[in-house]
């Protein structure tokens, strides 16, 4: 058993979803989450309120489950990340768990 985390910008939280489904991982925890990426300095003071810092709405999704579920959610995320036309590709990592009751 391993530790699942994704994130997901929140405009593909029902693609992601689906995708869980399909790699059956039925048993999993989310959060909304505020992603920050660094941004440029000319960026920040071409906004209207250049001292406020404001992050991506996003999700954060976890589960504990066993590896021939990451190794399909893998494959498909790595599909849906190679169609996208933004720059806010699911990221996923897996933890290996020593010890858990």
């Amino acid at each position: 058993m391993k530790l699942l985390i994704v994130t997901v910008v929140e405009e593909f939280d029902t693609e992601i979803l689906q995708m869980f489904k399909k790699a059956h991982i039925d048993s999993y925890s989310g959060s909304d989450i505020d992603g920050y990426k660094n941004v440029a300095p000319m960026v920040r003071t071409a906004s209207w309120f250049p001292s406020k810092k404001g992050g991506v709405e996003s999700s954060l999704f976890f589960s504990f489950t066993e590896d021939e579920n990451i190794d399909q959610l893998f494959g498909l995320i790595k599909e849906f990340n190679s169609k996208m036309e933004t720059n806010n590709p699911i990221k996923a990592v897996v933890v290996p768990i020593e010890k858990s009751i």
